[in-house]
């Protein structure tokens, strides 16, 4: 994959900066920014497929039949082994 870079300017917490380089000594600023808004669009992606799954357990019920049964149905066996 080819990564195409972007330049940013902005004014951040001069000690949130100085802790953050000092912690991950060897990194450059690029990286120090990288990491975390990677793992704030990983936390977005968790979320959004969190409300879909809460989503169709509110359009199909436990009780809703299908082709295989249904899931209270299933629930209670999977319990019962």
């Amino acid at each position: 994959m080819v990564v195409t870079s972007a330049r940013i300017s902005t004014t951040v917490d001069r000690r949130l900066l100085d802790d953050a380089r000092r912690v991950h000594a060897g990194t450059t600023d690029a990286e120090l920014v990288d990491e975390p808004l990677t793992a704030l669009l990983r936390s977005y992606r968790s979320a959004e497929i969190d409300a879909a799954y809460a989503t169709a357990d509110q359009d199909h019920l436990l009780e809703d039949h299908d082709e295989w049964s249904d899931l209270a149905s299933f629930r209670i066996a999977a319990a019962a082994t």
